[in-house]
């Protein structure tokens, strides 16, 4: 069996570049231990923990559209929604190892596993 490490998402509402092209669909990796540690040395997350979540994503997610690459400033420019949607993605692939929600049908009990969508997909 081989380990997927590499995980796709459509962002609900995209991040808007500066030539104004829309970017949603990307690519997460598995976050490795030194994600989560190295980041705690850089300063910007010294003096603000929250930005913690900038720098772990700017260094998990390997693609997003056609930009050439991801650094901080792009991360710091998403909406709202979407660095939402990318948090709760970022738990369920490392936490699950699978970028799909467990369901359960309320009528025949069947259990099943759904691709998480943003809305409006």
């Amino acid at each position: 069996m081989v380990l997927q490490t590499e995980f796709e998402f459509t962002l609900p509402k995209g991040y808007v570049d500066k030539e104004g092209n829309l970017h949603k669909k990307g690519i997460m990796r598995l976050a490795t231990a030194a994600d989560e540690i190295l980041p705690l040395k850089d300063s910007r997350v010294q003096s603000n923990p929250a930005y913690l979540t900038v720098i772990l994503f700017s260094r998990v997610i390997s693609k997003l559209g056609n930009l050439q690459s991801i650094n901080s400033d792009v991360i710091e420019n998403l909406f709202a929604g979407d660095l939402s949607f990318l948090q709760e993605f970022y738990r369920r692939i490392n936490d699950n190892g699978t970028g799909k929600i467990k369901a359960i049908c309320p009528k025949c009990e069947h259990h099943f596993e759904i691709e998480a969508m943003p809305e409006g997909e």
